[in-house]
């Protein structure tokens, strides 16, 4: 039976017009700068590994206030990937940004994530993000935990902390009490008040005098020579804090005890000595010249707009893009050793030389 008149017609007018749109996206895509795309063998640039890029939704089951000016979240959601003392998590926020929290909870419990923040008045954002937007029956994105700072296998621990930076060690904490190892904590604050997890890593150092707690408004700063001198040969010591306290800890370290730190910031890097270079795009055709105070994010971000990042400071891997010549000066906190011949998080790290062409 053939189709009345103006069935047909409009048949016919959505037809030609799929036609149409289909012929307009072909000529867009090849009049565009990055078609055609050379066959690379196993391209690191927008192909991240699943594993790691891959995001999940949990649902925020409880918001507690371990101390002034802390926030403590709890995430929650079925069969989560299992993770060990030291890990961090990646946590997509509300508005686009993207940033690393330590895990603090019990590693056996495979059904949440609990994090824990400090506001920085005036820091990037994220902070001020969970404190104010984040609340109990929400639902948030995450990348499932990654572990740059393990806890390390030796006869015996010292554990330094500053404020916030307690979080990846309290699970460490938990650990070696549970296990008999020999340890101490040395944990310095602001005041009693602004110490997260007071209360309960007292409790895990109550026997042997094994917490040293040290607030500033009571006592000064932490003597991390002092804790240093009393190790014995083998000790692991796990640093977690602001940059003045781990630089403190390392030059204070002594032979035979080996240094683990984490870093909630970037370390401190000068681009003074590094002088401007070329950035060649090889897929898009393009080269950019990278000024002495400029990141090869931003001046490659004037040509390609859609160059993804987050942090700018080299810890969450998002602006990470394949090496294909040049010699990389690395001075990111994120890439392991095996990454770094042919990879490099375009937001700190820079070339050594005078030329670099990446896989754009």
């Amino acid at each position: 039976m053939p189709l009345p008149l103006p069935r047909l017609r409009t048949v016919v007018l959505v037809t030609g017009a799929a036609l149409f749109a289909k012929r307009a996206m072909r000529k867009r895509i090849r009049n565009s700068p990055l078609w055609p795309l050379p066959a690379l063998e196993n391209p690191v640039s927008g192909h991240c590994d699943r594993s790691s890029t891959a995001t999940r939704r949990l649902l925020i089951t409880e918001r507690a206030t371990p101390a002034e000016g802390v926030v403590r979240l709890r995430l929650e959601g079925p069969d989560l990937p299992a993770w060990q003392p030291g890990a961090h998590l990646d946590l997509l926020l509300p508005s686009g940004l993207v940033r690393q929290y330590s895990l603090c909870g019990d590693p056996s419990d495979r059904d949440a994530y609990t994090i824990a923040t400090r506001l920085v008045e005036d820091g990037r954002g994220g902070s001020h993000e969970v404190h104010t937007r984040l609340h109990e029956g929400m639902e948030v994105e995450i990348r499932a935990p990654r572990n740059r700072f393990p806890l390390a296998a030796a006869p015996a621990y010292l554990f330094v902390a500053g404020g916030i930076g307690v979080t990846p060690i309290l699970p460490m904490l938990r650990s070696v009490a549970a296990s008999g190892a020999d340890w101490r904590l040395l944990y310095g604050g602001r005041s009693r008040a602004s110490m997260p997890f007071l209360d309960e890593i007292e409790k895990l150092g109550a026997e042997g005098g094994r917490v040293t707690i040290v607030p500033a408004d009571e006592m000064g700063h932490p003597d991390a020579a002092a804790a240093l001198a009393d190790t014995v040969e083998g000790t692991a010591v796990h640093c977690c804090g602001p940059e003045p306290l781990m630089e403190a800890v390392a030059a204070a370290l002594p032979p035979g005890r080996t240094l683990h730190l984490e870093r909630f910031t970037a370390a401190t890097t000068s681009s003074a000595d590094s002088g401007p270079f070329e950035v060649e795009l090889r897929r898009s055709g393009r080269t950019v010249r990278v000024a002495p105070d400029q990141s090869v994010l931003a001046a490659v971000r004037e040509e390609l707009r859609h160059v993804p990042y987050s942090c700018e400071q080299g810890f969450c891997g998002t602006c990470r893009q394949r090496v294909l010549e040049g010699e990389i000066d690395h001075r990111d906190e994120l890439l392991a050793d095996s990454e770094r011949d042919d990879s490099m998080l375009i937001c700190v790290s820079r070339c050594r030389g005078e030329r670099l062409v990446l896989d754009l």
